[in-house]
């Protein structure tokens, strides 16, 4: 009767204490072996296609390339792969992202050693590691807050540039007395430029719209223009 092939395991993570005490925790498991560690996610990807592992263990923050891209071009690479995200914090975003990115399943890095291998095994059966309710319910959540992003960003873009110009004056922290001034416009120009930003931007405040065009790249703050170097004032 031949004896059944070990479960080999690929560990990625760039903190190499935490990834070699793993490594000694799944190594002791009966039917476990890993078959090495990568420190960065394109490493990850060129490990898991070399050693052919069979459950990779991807830390989410990962240098060079995240533990979510990594995590996707090894399913498409290797749809037989089961990769499980390691994670210090989680977030329903979090886990809607790697789920979307083909992951198996979600780990904090605070479980016991022991649930780690029993993720693995599950894994590698090709059973759930979340029920497939839950599962559903956070991939929608997360591919809804994508849309929304995605129609907020589009809605920035159509900013006109003297919107935009007039938002990276308010940011730049000048009144609006000074910017129609310095635009060569009226105060009740000014204002109806203003609303018309809300009104594209679907916000109802100044401060809203400046925050969606910083989030989006619109528009830059002072700060970003003149980072600290570390040296005392």
């Amino acid at each position: 009767m031949s004896r059944k092939r070990a479960i080999r395991v690929l560990i990625a993570d760039d903190h190499r204490t935490f990834a070699e005490a793993l490594r000694t925790a799944i190594d002791l498991e009966e039917g476990l072996k890993v078959t090495g560690i990568a420190s960065d996610g394109n490493a990850a990807v060129e490990m898991a296609s070399g050693s052919a592992a069979d459950v990779v263990l991807m830390d989410v923050e990962m240098p060079r390339k995240d533990g979510i891209a990594a995590t996707r071009e090894i399913v498409a690479a290797r749809p037989e792969a089961r990769v499980i995200m390691l994670t210090a914090h989680e977030s329903d975003a979090l886990v809607g992202r790697a789920l979307e990115a083909g992951a198996a399943g979600y780990l904090s890095k605070d479980r016991p050693m022991r649930e780690v291998a029993r993720a693995v095994r599950t894994a590698f059966e090709g059973r759930p590691l979340i029920d497939p309710e839950e599962s559903d319910r956070l991939l929608q959540r997360f591919r809804q807050r994508r849309e929304a992003g995605n129609a907020a960003r589009t809605r920035v873009e159509r900013l006109t540039p003297r919107e935009t110009e007039i938002l990276q004056r308010l940011a730049d922290g000048l009144s609006q007395e000074e910017i129609a001034a310095i635009l060569g416009i009226s105060r009740h120009t000014l204002r109806t430029h203003l609303q018309n930003i809300l009104t594209k931007l679907r916000v109802r405040s100044r401060l809203e719209a400046l925050a969606e065009a910083v989030r989006y790249g619109k528009v830059r703050l002072e700060a970003e223009d003149h980072p600290t170097d570390g040296s005392p004032g």
